[in-house]
């Protein structure tokens, strides 16, 4: 059994989202996003499939060119190779569930732009 919080030790960065591994399970990584309002994730893909919660906030989620306005207590499940963006437009906290194959490295790599 494994447990987390989503708000102990929650930081806000006005310049790009913080992350952090909220644990591992044998087949998912569960991650924690915080998003300061006016921060964004920009265009990116996985070459696996995800499910993205907003756990608070408010999220513009750019996909298959539209964007999405997802609000506290919306879900999203994309298919792998999908090219997606998140931009905040408050502080936002947004929970991503990882297959156990992917890698914490390429969402690194997307929030360093």
């Amino acid at each position: 059994m494994k447990t987390a919080n989503l708000y102990t030790d929650l930081e806000f960065n006005e310049k790009r989202p913080l992350i952090n591994v909220l644990f591992e399970t044998p087949f998912t990584k569960e991650i924690r996003i915080a998003m300061h309002s006016g921060t964004e994730m920009k265009k990116h893909r996985t070459s696996f499939p995800i499910v993205v919660e907003i756990v608070d906030g408010t999220i513009d989620f750019g996909v298959n060119n539209e964007i999405l306005n997802l609000k506290k207590g919306s879900l999203i499940s994309l298919d792998s190779n999908v090219p997606h963006d998140l931009k905040a437009l408050e502080n936002s906290i947004v929970k991503l569930t990882l297959t156990k194959n992917d890698e914490m490295s390429r969402v690194e790599k997307v929030i360093e732009g």
